[in-house]
């Protein structure tokens, strides 16, 4: 999908693991395959629509990674908002330019972030509103936080503490990919009665698995 009119995107981040959780890993397996893996996801406050996504570790090269797919997807000067994730501070800068209007929503919470069990969040506390660049009309990832529960319960292998976590990250990935395209292209959202691609104008109609597998050969 490219040209795409988004307005306003809320980016986040959602975690999962591949084999086996970080405190697991040993110095014989691939640091980039197993342990922690993130999905990033950009996705258009008005449409609902998902614009761009990314599955790997969360460092600041995937990050840009990430930043650069979306920029070559949108058109126009979008409003963006992330989480506190310091290098989007720099990928966005190295994506967009001054073609933006960015945006972090700082959370604080209960407790200790960096030690607590992923399927056991601390207590939010308040949010803190930081413009990066340009003039943000809206600050906001609410959207985007509520895709990740659509993640975890449409995709088992997100499923908190079960066996069916992703063994390979090829395998993930592709998990991902099939989810975006049917959430896309094939579900009717509940509050826009139509899917988010034909809200957003890509599609007139809702597409059929095979019109969706076509289209990726």
């Amino acid at each position: 999908m490219v040209s795409i009119k988004a307005e306003e995107i809320e980016c986040d981040e959602l975690w999962g693991y591949v084999g086996k959780k970080q405190k697991r890993v040993t110095y014989k397996d691939n640091p980039r395959e197993v342990g922690d893996q993130y999905v990033f996801v950009a996705m258009d406050a008005r449409t609902k629509l998902v614009c761009s996504h990314l599955v790997g570790k969360r460092t600041s090269e995937n990050t840009v990674q990430f930043m650069r797919d979306l920029q070559y997807r949108v058109t126009g000067r979008p409003t963006i908002t992330t989480d506190g994730f310091v290098p989007y501070v720099e990928a966005v800068e190295r994506s967009f330019g001054a073609n933006v209007d960015f945006a972090q929503l700082v959370k604080t919470y209960t407790g200790d972030e960096a030690t607590r069990e992923r399927y056991s969040p601390s207590d939010f506390v308040r949010s803190f509103p930081t413009v990066i660049t340009g003039d943000p009309k809206r600050v906001c990832t609410s959207y985007v936080e509520r895709q990740n529960l659509t993640v975890r319960m449409q995709i088992r292998r997100f499923t908190r503490l079960t066996n069916a976590f992703s063994k390979r990250l090829a395998s993930m990935k592709a998990a991902v990919a099939l989810h975006f395209a049917h959430y896309n292209f094939m579900r009717v959202h509940r509050s826009l009665r139509i899917t988010p691609a034909m809200e957003a104008g890509i599609t007139d109609h809702i597409w059929s698995w095979g019109e969706l597998l076509s289209t990726a050969n």
